[in-house]
């Protein structure tokens, strides 16, 4: 279910998304570029970025 909520979170907000998974990493700057060039490559990569890294480290999750 959170994962569900991260990626309507990354449709909505793509740099958020990317943010709630990696925090300041890199992707989370290369999503701010991608959603800067294009719409839709920002939700692409935040996706892409959420599907990649699974649970966030913050979560507790194991």
């Amino acid at each position: 279910m959170a994962d569900f909520l991260r990626i309507l979170i990354a449709i909505l907000l793509p740099p958020l998304g990317v943010f709630l998974q990696v925090g300041f990493r890199g992707p989370f700057w290369l999503n701010i570029l991608l959603t800067i060039l294009g719409y839709i490559p920002g939700i692409i990569h935040a996706v892409w970025v959420i599907a990649k890294y699974g649970p966030p480290a913050h979560t507790g999750a194991r």
